[in-house]
């Protein structure tokens, strides 16, 4: 079942919940996340991002997405994630995505802000919905020039205000591409944020996050937490393991059997663990 994510966000924010939006590169990672959807009747959010829409089109990518969603019973919602300008949200929006982040956050505020208001603008009327970034989650790469800026509580609420946002992604410790979970949650921070705006939450890097965060963190106002990291970990690491130990075969959809069976464990886990 296709649908954005106003609402997934929203009842899982005041369930004491948190959805896993999870990073996938094509059919193999995104049945997965589906199938364990279905076991635990939760809603699943399948996402796009910078290195999959280098990739491979959005259109493409939309078009076997779509087909998984209407093809289960379970909320399904199609995200770009990062979108890095109009263009782009407007492009994936075209090619049937139902959801979009624009990321305007290395951006001054007001620019941001305006920005952002014009991506909702034409999302809503396409019923699709819209995440945005205020303050910036950084980057665990040095070869990627994000500059790290914590969430200061009082743009959060001048942002989401005028904006109009249906998620709202923010900084308090974390950093995408994390392999050790080593990250500090800044919780007062957190705390201060939630109590200044009533848009649901989300947070970006979590592979850097103990077990024991990510339970913590569902018991906030977090609507979503995005996962990558540490899917690509399990899958890549297996399939070179499997392709060592298995150097006379060449039939790529054999390799690809036992690290579906990998990120399946990890995507029950994080589910788990965000309360599901």
């Amino acid at each position: 079942m296709l649908v954005n994510m106003v609402e997934m966000v929203k009842e899982a924010a005041g369930a004491k919940k948190a959805i896993p939006g999870f990073n996938v590169f094509g059919y193999e990672d995104a049945k997965m996340v589906i199938e364990i959807a279905e076991e635990l009747n939760a809603p699943a959010i399948l996402m796009s991002n910078k290195d999959a829409v280098a990739h491979m089109d959005l259109k493409y990518q939309a078009a076997l997405y779509r087909a998984m969603g209407e093809d289960t019973h379970v909320p399904v919602c199609i995200h770009l994630d990062h979108g890095k300008d109009y263009e782009l949200c407007a492009k994936a929006i075209s090619a049937g995505y139902t959801s979009v982040m624009y990321d305007g956050s290395q951006l001054p505020l007001e620019e941001n802000i305006a920005n952002t208001k014009e991506v909702v603008r034409l999302a809503h009327a396409w019923n699709v919905s819209v995440e945005a970034e205020i303050g910036s989650v950084g980057y665990n790469d040095p070869t990627i020039k994000a500059k790290a800026i914590y969430t200061e509580p009082s743009e959060a609420e001048k942002f989401a205000r005028e904006t109009g946002v249906d998620a709202l992604a923010v900084a308090v410790g974390t950093l995408h591409r994390m392999q050790i979970q080593d990250a500090k949650i800044q919780y007062d921070r957190l705390e201060a944020i939630q109590n200044v705006t009533d848009v649901p939450l989300v947070i970006h890097g979590s592979t850097g996050l103990t077990d024991e965060d990510l339970t913590k963190l569902s018991t906030y106002r977090i609507g979503k937490v995005n996962i990558g990291t540490a899917l690509r970990m399990a899958y890549g690491y297996t399939l070179r393991n499997e392709m060592n130990a298995h150097t006379e075969e060449f039939d790529r959809i054999k390799f690809f059997k036992k690290p579906m069976e990998e990120i399946k464990k990890v995507i029950r886990e994080k589910y788990k663990l965000l309360g599901w």
